[in-house]
């Protein structure tokens, strides 16, 4: 049995969200990680691509407003909030490395908790004329509509992963890696996001399950949730993603479809180059880098080559 139903995801958000970056530098401290990123994520499957150490993960953390960031973010053309919660509520989710889990909760305690900052259906005009008891009964009746539509989107989640239904009552600390990271991805649906961004979230886990994984996050961009995706296994990430990008020390060095990008050579001679296999790391990537000279071809060098090759 899959982790996912064979059939389009419900939850989520289709009306295909894009994501703009302009000048964005973030980093920890006095320290600098990201210089001045300029990309845009748009509507399907975007993948960053970099060794350890790029600057990926501090990239997503930005955007997701778990550490400060300068420069311009706007989601559909709109400013996006830098305090956490907002960016949730703008229908931005992380699953962060690592998967973060209550591990003393159950699958479906974490489940609920993915859809607790969720909105609750809009007062009706005037009801803040209304008298004190009937202002009550209206904010009564908002928490069982956000109650009700809250349990809708747990029987979803169960839907469209069903071997979660048989799961429920266990406590996600005894689940292996791969059924964590399918909670956590469950979870994150639980908010019917309009951006989902997942960082590495193939680590540590089995060829299979990395396989049912990827696909999973195929089929979310496919159903019209925009997905955003750090990845390091390079080879498998390229074959499900729409466009990728290539991060090294902070700065953007190569961009362009995902088919392109795995025949550029700076894709190629670093992470596809001889000795690859479809279990590529960035690691590994690395390591050969320290044996052969490898020339990066700029961004502008490769949307050229582009042009020429649609020409």
């Amino acid at each position: 049995m899959m982790w996912y139903r064979d059939t389009p995801f419900v939850l989520g958000d289709d009306r295909h969200a894009q994501l703009q970056v302009r000048g964005l530098q973030a980093g920890y401290g006095p320290f600098l990680v990201l210089r001045e990123l300029r990309f845009e994520v748009k509507p399907g499957l975007t993948v960053i691509l970099g060794p350890n150490g790029a600057g990926k993960t501090t990239l997503l953390k930005a955007l997701m407003g778990l550490i400060p960031r300068r420069g311009m973010v706007l989601l559909d053309g709109e400013d996006l909030p830098e305090k956490t919660h907002e960016i949730v509520q703008r229908g931005v989710t992380l699953v962060a490395e690592g998967r973060q889990l209550f591990p003393q909760m159950t699958v479906l305690e974490n489940l609920e908790l993915g859809g607790w900052l969720m909105s609750a259906p809009r007062s009706e005009p005037g009801s803040a004329r209304r008298p004190g008891g009937a202002r009550l009964l209206g904010a009564a009746q908002r928490a069982l509509g956000t109650k009700a539509e809250r349990a809708r989107r747990i029987e979803q989640v169960l839907a469209d992963f069903p071997k979660l239904r048989e799961r429920a009552q266990q406590l996600a600390g005894t689940m292996s890696g791969g059924e964590q990271q399918m909670v956590a991805v469950a979870r994150a649906m639980m908010s019917a996001p309009r951006l989902l961004m997942l960082d590495e979230p193939s680590l540590g886990l089995a060829p299979k399950m990395v396989d049912e994984l990827l696909a999973i996050a195929r089929r979310i961009a496919d159903a019209g949730t925009t997905v955003l995706m750090v990845e390091q296994n390079v080879k498998k990430a390229l074959a499900v993603a729409d466009r990728g990008y290539v991060l090294e020390r902070g700065v953007l060095v190569a961009s362009g479809p995902a088919r392109l990008l795995e025949r550029s050579n700076v894709v190629r001679e670093a992470y596809l180059g001889a000795g690859a296999t479809e279990h590529t790391t960035a690691a590994d990537a690395v390591q050969r880098r320290r044996k052969v000279s490898v020339r990066a071809e700029p961004v502008e060098a490769l949307r050229q080559a582009q042009g020429e090759r649609a020409r």
